[in-house]
């Protein structure tokens, strides 16, 4: 049966996170629903990466299979039907045993703070109205890149084999009054770009000291790291996959 990734984006504040969960509304149920609605049978989605409550995304995928053509127009129809917070940007046809999870080889988030009162930016970005030592801040974002262990910036009650992730981009921008943080991997943990995020403000605050946060990824403690950062600064933005993934 055909494969297929769909390509959406969304705002996730109404949202109970990506995939779907009993007695709670997600950016997956609301997708399966609006699928129901224009075809008039069920759809099962698979999704590449999962977003906690309140994160948004730029880009994250579904994959499905689907008997019957996909076409751009039907794309258009579902939008129509969807919340306006969420938008499908396109739909592709993939090789048969394609998986938009296991097949990504990185993903990028970007953390957004601000620190002057903006009504604009209160629903997607952190205000912190704190002075802090940006030279500090940019040193701790280049010890993330020198460690691989990242236990304590993982939430409890999460099921994974390894606490281990590659970071391949790990830095702090300043644009128009916002600080960003870029980071990308080749995996990412529960909770844990707000904690890295949290922990290197703290230090940046200078409540810790910069050897208190390294000492932070040789900790056997789960959790351990500071979670304050709320959702709604943090974006998935884009997942790669290898470059033969939409050759079809």
């Amino acid at each position: 049966m055909p494969r297929y990734f769909l390509e959406l984006s969304y705002k996730g504040e109404r949202y109970s996170g990506f995939q779907v969960q009993e007695n709670a509304i997600t950016i997956q149920s609301e997708v399966e629903k609006a699928f129901e609605i224009f075809f008039k049978k069920n759809i099962e989605l698979t999704g590449s990466s999962r977003t906690d409550a309140g994160v948004h995304a730029l880009q994250n995928y579904f994959h499905f299979d689907w008997e019957e053509e996909f076409n751009s127009r039907q794309l258009y129809n579902i939008n129509a039907i969807l919340p306006e917070d969420i938008v499908l940007k396109s739909v592709k046809q993939v090789a048969d045993d394609a998986h938009c999870r296991f097949n990504a080889i990185s993903r990028e988030y970007k953390y957004y703070m601000y620190f002057q009162k903006d009504p604009f930016l209160q629903d997607r970005a952190w205000f912190f109205p704190f002075k802090i030592d940006k030279a500090i801040l940019n040193q701790t974002s280049g010890i993330v890149l020198q460690n691989r262990h990242f236990i304590s910036f993982s939430r409890q009650n999460t099921q994974v084999r390894t606490f281990e992730c590659t970071v391949e981009e790990s830095r702090w921008a300043e644009e128009e009054g916002m600080m960003i943080y870029h980071v990308k991997a080749n995996r990412f943990l529960r909770g844990m770009v707000r904690a890295l995020v949290s922990s290197m403000l703290q230090t940046a605050r200078g409540n810790k000291s910069i050897s208190d946060f390294q000492s932070l990824f040789s900790s056997p403690q789960q959790a351990s790291a500071d979670f304050s950062a709320p959702a709604k600064g943090l974006f998935l933005c884009k997942v790669n996959y290898p470059d033969t993934q939409f050759e079809k």
